[in-house]
């Protein structure tokens, strides 16, 4: 019997590995977690675990190291997890370089595999937290002849994300919605077709779905698609229950994934019988 191409669980009930490889990096998570807007560390630190993240990422220029009582969060980060450094908050091409160079620094401090990788934000304006698509691509530049997998933050315009592409980006994040909206895929087709040019003839060209996620159905949808892993902060950090949510994104995101590869059946615009004519007791009705 041929080996299945999907995820299915083997014979003693585990299932096989499904790695996510991105730039230098291997997970078999395929959701990445954030770290801000959560009440206290230890309740950040209970949502990775129930999110069972292996990839966790820190905004290096405005991240708080310390609470008030003085604790460091890296302390509450599992060592095990590689650190994403992120460049959020900046609004120009010269200040996100010079951050993602900060953090690769602290990371190669703390012996973190994460210190030649950035997540890369440039934003537009502080009202939308959309990114400034010019600035961005000068910044992906600039990183990338700098030696970093520079993973990039930006809208769900195909165009810029084949510019990103081109200008040697290890990954595309187009958003799925502006940062901490809530709102979910608000424009599904534009997203569609940012994964059918970058994927077309680089299928393994790592595309992740990145803010907007409102709950666990999103992530899924998200999956399903084709995205190749969900990052997301906002939808775990302030839901009524953080830990119950993270949980649900980690099955959103499998489920997702599992789906996607298994193939919906069609649309049709009328019904289609489960069961065999053969053998009926009555007629057809008329058409």
């Amino acid at each position: 019997m041929s080996e299945s191409k999907h995820t299915t669980c083997t014979e003693n009930g585990s299932e096989p590995a499904d790695i996510f490889k991105i730039g230098k990096h291997e997970f078999q998570s395929r959701l990445i977690m954030g770290t801000g807007r959560y009440d206290s560390f230890e309740q950040m630190q209970a949502t990775h675990l129930a999110g069972g993240t292996q990839c966790v990422t820190l905004a290096v220029r405005r991240e708080r190291l310390n609470d008030s009582s003085g604790r460091n969060i890296l302390d509450f980060i599992d060592p095990s997890y590689v650190l994403l450094p992120n460049t959020a908050g900046t609004y120009d091409a010269k200040t996100a370089v010079r951050c993602a160079r900060m953090g690769r620094e602290i990371l190669r401090n703390l012996d973190n595999p994460g210190a030649d990788w950035v997540k890369l934000e440039v934003l537009g304006d502080s009202r939308s937290l959309l990114p400034d698509p010019f600035e961005l691509l000068a910044a992906t530049e600039t990183l990338v002849a700098d030696g970093f997998d520079v993973l990039c933050y930006t809208n769900d315009d195909p165009i810029t994300a084949r510019r990103l592409k081109d200008a040697g980006a290890t990954a595309v994040m187009p958003a799925a919605s502006p940062i901490g909206s809530g709102l979910g895929l608000a424009n599904p087709n534009n997203l569609r077709l940012i994964l059918d040019d970058l994927k077309r003839q680089d299928p393994d060209y790592p595309i992740i779905v990145d803010a907007g996620i409102g709950t666990a159905s999103d992530a899924t949808i998200a999956m399903e698609m084709g995205f190749d892993a969900v990052l997301l902060n906002s939808a775990v950090a302030l839901a009524k229950d953080p830990v119950g949510m993270a949980q649900a994104m980690h099955l959103a995101v499998k489920s997702g994934r599992i789906a996607g590869k298994s193939g919906r059946i069609p649309k049709t615009r009328y019904g289609s019988a489960s069961s065999p004519d053969v053998g009926v007791i009555s007629k057809k009705k008329a058409e």
